[in-house]
């Protein structure tokens, strides 16, 4: 029963991954987490691009340990690459400019996400983040060993909450 329940999963994934790495963008089928709008070439829904948990979790996924200013010790966390989010919809832009659910935003330079493996974790320690825990999705740096990172500039750039992500020329 456990490879069967794993083997439809991954079908799943497949599936919806499927049209994405096609140039095209599949509809959400469940509730949307994240609205993706501005310069972007794909969209789903009257050019904005919104992207639900299985969307999300159908991109390229990467895992960070690392320790940070808003949390006790070093900590696990998992989510999509935010590069894969941008080649998704086709990003176009150099900086995208991220918001929480309380309307706080920072901008991040794009080649952020390719530079650092910045994610848009959904999970840590393997728990979903809820909002409670700073989620759906949250901004995570590896900070660990990166000393250039442990700044106010960065700290700044680490959103959570987020619910939309507009790109900017």
């Amino acid at each position: 029963m456990k490879k069967l329940v794993s083997y439809l999963f991954a079908t799943t994934l497949i599936i919806i991954a499927s049209p994405v790495m096609s140039g095209e963008l599949p509809s959400p089928t469940g509730p949307v987490l994240l609205t993706v709008s501005g310069n972007i070439q794909r969209s789903n829904n009257n050019g904005v691009a919104e992207f639900d948990r299985e969307m999300l979790l159908a991109l390229t996924q990467r895992t960070i340990s690392t320790e940070n200013p808003w949390n006790d010790g070093i900590n696990t966390y998992s989510g999509p690459l935010g590069e894969a989010i941008m080649d998704a919809v086709g990003v176009k832009g150099t900086v995208i400019t991220v918001t929480a659910l309380n309307d706080y935003s920072a901008d991040l330079p794009t080649s952020d996400l390719s530079e650092f493996g910045v994610i848009f974790a959904m999970s840590m320690n393997d728990k979903e983040l809820r909002v409670r825990d700073r989620g759906p999705l949250f901004v995570i740096y590896p900070f660990t060993g990166r000393p250039e990172l442990n700044s106010e500039r960065y700290h700044n750039r680490s959103v959570w909450q987020i619910n939309r992500i507009v790109v900017n020329e």
